[in-house]
């Protein structure tokens, strides 16, 4: 699943698309405005590794909209086909706004500065050139993500709770194994350590919050248990 061939990947249960069913979807999107799908206007290729499980490592490709000039929010999928499964959803905000946030928040969240620098992250298609802006950007930015389908261990249909995300770093586990940095450079046609030269010059935070990246500084990961509670049923009064 993680590599960068995705038509081995599961297959969703159901019936194939019917005619009918073609038609009214095309009508659809003929009538209706879809606003907020049509302002994903970035995509960033990387890897991303399960806080919970890290020797498990996937490939990711997020297609983000921008709030603000300090907030993107991205729709992950396992890949840039037409067929591509939606593995979750991924914020993005500038160190700015990270700094305000509570330290017990902070610990879900992730740098992005070493995946940026070592030429991890990469815009598929997009040149370098064009490219660096949002480059310096997201080296000073930290993402929360969650995966909702963990489709790299075989699941058809997403399963469970949902499962918080952390990126690349240069200390194991936090090391992407190199064959999927090479399939993906395959698929392409780059080199992601040619990368470390052009981005060389991108500047780095002063100093990497020590509450992201929690993993690193503990040695701990989360995951999410479900259990039974009572449902609150009344809206409490003014």
């Amino acid at each position: 699943m993680a590599s960068a061939d995705k038509s081995a990947g599961p297959t969703p249960p159901g019936q194939s698309m019917s005619v009918g069913q073609h038609m009214l979807d095309k009508g659809a999107m003929m009538l209706q405005s879809l606003k907020p799908v049509k302002q994903f206007s970035h995509h960033v290729c990387s890897f991303a590794i399960y806080s919970h499980d890290m020797s498990r490592q996937i490939e990711t490709h997020h297609y983000c909209s921008r709030l603000n000039q300090d907030f993107l929010q991205c729709a992950v999928y396992d890949s840039d086909d037409a067929n591509a499964r939606l593995l979750g959803v991924e914020y993005i905000i500038s160190d700015r706004i990270f700094e305000d946030l509570p330290d017990e928040e902070k610990k879900l969240w992730h740098s992005h500065a070493y995946e940026v620098k070592l030429g991890l992250l990469i815009s598929p298609r997009v040149p370098e050139m064009i490219a660096m802006p949002d480059l310096e950007n997201l080296a000073k930015s930290y993402g929360k993500f969650w995966c909702t389908w963990q489709a790299d261990r075989g699941d058809r249909v997403p399963l469970g709770a949902p499962a918080l995300m952390m990126s690349p770093q240069g200390v194991r586990p936090g090391l992407v194994r190199p064959d999927l940095v090479h399939q993906r450079d395959a698929k392409y046609h780059v080199a992601s350590d040619s990368y470390k030269t052009s981005r060389l010059e991108i500047p780095e935070p002063e100093m990497i919050s020590p509450f992201a990246d929690y993993w690193k500084q503990h040695g701990k990961g989360f995951a999410i248990d479900i259990v039974d509670t009572e449902m609150i049923l009344r809206a409490p009064f003014p």
